[in-house]
């Protein structure tokens, strides 16, 4: 009796780890974004804006989005069925919002696979080093929400609604 084709792309018919042949897809212009959310505590914030987004260690966001770019370039070290890709673009923004900052992190490529890996690993660690970057003023900081927000290219596209401010 034959299993059942898992709808998981990363099994294969005997329903073990596998990374996905994309040997045969079609090259193609492919872009995602991805958010994350940090709370900051009230004390952490207006002491980012008085020292204008610096602490001892440095310039906080200038630092979150050098981090966050070399994460999406070595995002195929950390995640194991992740494809080596030929990044060919990479934006990040730290922008505050209610009760702290929103980053986002874009991604494009040429290629026959997706960048949405991409996108949330450097937005998660650009996050986790304005996290590193500020605990000496606070542990109470909050990294939350790390989601896909836009994908482009491939068989299909995704947009998600515009998260809360």
């Amino acid at each position: 009796m034959a299993r059942a084709r898992s709808p998981l792309t990363h099994l294969d018919a005997a329903n073990r780890p596998t990374m996905v042949d994309v040997g045969a897809k079609v090259v193609t212009r492919r872009e995602a974004t991805a958010e994350a959310l940090i709370t900051l505590p009230a004390n952490v914030a207006r002491e980012l804006t008085r020292t204008g987004h610096r602490t001892k260690k440095g310039p906080v966001f200038d630092t979150a989005i050098i981090a966050g770019t070399l994460a999406v370039k070595r995002t195929h070290e950390l995640i194991p069925f992740c494809h080596p890709l030929p990044v060919d673009h990479v934006s990040i923004e730290v922008l505050p919002r209610r009760g702290g900052l929103r980053i986002t992190c874009t991604v494009a490529v040429e290629h026959r696979t997706g960048v949405e890996m991409e996108a949330l690993t450097g937005a998660t660690v650009a996050a986790l080093t304005i996290y590193d970057m500020c605990k000496a003023l606070s542990h109470d900081i909050v990294i939350e929400r790390v989601q896909l927000m836009a994908k482009t290219g491939g068989k299909r596209d995704f947009r998600r609604g515009k998260a809360s401010a």
